[in-house]
């Protein structure tokens, strides 16, 4: 196993160097060959995703688990959208952030450079494969992907696919590796090799974020679960907050995005709730209510006190009914998970309130939390969406796949 590992992430610091003398015209043009080598070879990638989801049945996995790992005409196409759209966009590499003339009479710049070997946890989705070596080959990163095991077959078809399309291109190295062995001892190992690899970024269920934040001896940046909410307040057009509170939950309610909380504003409670039930009951949603909102739904299920911090990924969905604005800022905060959160709103002060007293990635007025996305935000894709503070905030692009260094010219300045 050891040999393996030290192989690997060799290979990956060794392709980080090549990768920076590779110009961004030549990784363009691998991109768009990846994306029309996705749909080229769709039978061979669904082939090995059929294996996959046989796999997923046989051993009884959550419907809502095998639908992200599921893989269809639709969702190849929109791989390879966002493999173009990656390629359409500037690349952040040798931008200049700043510059300014230096006490020695030269000037410096502060100049994106990439981060270096990424590697990347993740769990059932294999479009992330896709997305995650498009962001990173198009920010000169060398990645390194280990996926779930109940997605291996996939994910190691999308990654020969597009390493054909890399070589196709002219680059006779490779820039990203798949973890193609099960075995999670291999994860603890590479989290060890601090030398090599640079940074660490796990999406992926509670377990696996904390499982790796206590191993790893490399900087992480965690992509932590999504416990969304919607605050429907008293100043609410009503068939706009049907709509979009149904939308976040029914719309792929197995998503780190779907909403899995809605507050209401009691003023409205006893109007609103009702044909909210009817929406969602038309969709086969399971309502888990407050107190006051259950005397208002008779006969649902009423919510534990872990409902308000669970992330379901499921058609099922908390409700609570909240005095105000104050308490519905103040549920967020203590029970979300600083992912998405949104409020559906006429009045524009407790909008504004809301986006500033709000402590999360993303705060929305008026908008689904599906929205929170990479590609929806125009990043082309996203490597994820962060929840931590540091470095990176929210749906993370390129720039955040970036960090810096001080380039100075001079003419034979010294210092005295």
């Amino acid at each position: 196993m050891q040999s393996y590992v030290s192989r690997i992430v060799k290979e990956a610091k060794k392709a980080s160097y090549l990768l920076a003398g590779v110009s961004a015209d030549i990784k363009d043009r691998a991109l768009q060959r990846m994306a029309k080598y996705l749909l080229d070879n769709r039978e061979y990638i669904f082939k090995a995703n059929r294996k996959d989801l046989k796999q997923a049945v046989k051993d009884k996995l959550k419907e809502s688990f095998i639908d992200r790992l599921t893989l269809d005409e639709k969702r190849l196409k929109e791989m390879r959208e966002s493999l173009r759209e990656i390629a359409g966009l500037p690349s952040p590499v040798g931008s200049i952030i700043d510059g300014w003339q230096s006490k020695g009479g030269f000037p410096i710049q502060k100049v994106r450079v990439p981060i270096g070997v990424i590697f990347m946890i993740y769990e059932a989705r294999p479009n992330v494969t896709s997305d995650s070596i498009g962001l990173l080959f198009k920010s000169s990163n060398a990645a390194i992907l280990r996926g779930g095991a109940a997605a291996i077959n996939s994910n190691k078809a999308i990654a020969a696919t597009l390493r054909k399309a890399v070589r196709d291109s002219g680059i006779n190295f490779d820039p990203f590796f798949i973890i193609d062995k099960p075995e999670y001892k291999i994860v603890d190992a590479l989290l060890r090799e601090s030398n090599y690899i640079d940074l660490v970024i796990p999406r992926g269920g509670q377990a696996l974020i904390k499982k790796v934040v206590k191993k790893s001896q490399i900087p992480v940046i965690k992509h932590y679960k999504g416990v969304c909410h919607i605050f429907v307040d008293k100043y609410l057009d009503m068939e706009k907050a049907l709509k979009i509170c149904l939308n976040a939950k029914v719309q792929r309610p197995s998503v780190c995005n779907a909403v899995e909380t809605i507050l209401v504003h009691k003023d409205i409670a006893s109007k609103f709730l009702p044909k909210l039930k009817k929406e969602l009951d038309k969709s086969g949603v399971q309502i888990r209510a407050g107190n006051a909102a259950a005397k208002i739904l008779k006969g649902v299920r009423k919510a534990k006190q872990q409902d308000w911090s669970t992330e379901y990924l499921d058609l099922i969905v908390s409700i609570k009914v909240v005095k105000n604005l104050d308490e519905a800022i103040a549920h967020i905060n203590c029970y979300g998970s600083h992912h998405t959160d949104s409020i559906v709103t006429e009045n524009i002060d407790n909008g504004r309130r809301f986006t500033k007293e709000v402590d999360s990635a993303c705060c929305f007025v008026n908008i689904s939390t599906r929205f929170s996305d990479g590609y929806q935000f125009g990043l082309g894709a996203e490597i994820g969406i962060s929840t931590d503070k540091l470095h990176a905030r929210g749906p993370m692009g390129l720039s955040d796949l970036t960090t810096y260094k001080y380039v100075a010219y001079g003419d034979g300045q010294v210092r005295e």
